[in-house]
């Protein structure tokens, strides 16, 4: 699997469960995605949902994207909250995915979550031999 592979398999999918951890426990939540060409996974939330705030206690998450036709992509990365000009860039990049997304903008204790992958698995169980790659990301 090359990078752009990753990226274009993830650029067709909207939605992704993110998962977190809460006192040792984990929690899962589907959220709408937007992927940079940079392979940020970008979403909205509210401040106040656990996911938020879980990633403000604890950055590591995972994420479990393309749950149909037999093809999923598995990532972990770590989240941030970014400021001035990459959280401009980021929204950015959500808005051209969700052209709904400044309406949201509105809304009070809304945020944007950037996750950097370090890690993604892409199987393909339609395959024969089914495919399945792992890939290390810097």
């Amino acid at each position: 699997m090359t990078r752009a592979e990753l990226l274009a398999f993830l650029r067709m999918h909207r939605l992704a469960v993110v998962s977190t951890v809460h006192g040792g426990a984990p929690q899962a939540a589907v959220v709408g995605i937007a992927v940079s060409d940079n392979l940020e996974i970008i979403f909205d939330t509210l401040t106040t949902s656990r996911k938020y705030q879980n990633l403000r206690a604890d950055p590591h998450a995972a994420l479990a994207i393309g749950w149909d036709a037999e093809q999923t992509a598995q990532v972990e990365g770590v989240a941030d909250f970014p400021s001035g000009a990459e959280h401009a860039a980021c929204k950015q990049v959500y808005f051209a995915a969700w052209p709904d997304g400044p309406t949201r903008e509105t809304w009070p204790n809304i945020g944007y979550v950037r996750i950097r992958p370090n890690w993604a698995r892409l199987s393909d169980f339609g395959a024969m031999p089914a495919r399945i790659e792992e890939m290390t990301l810097p």
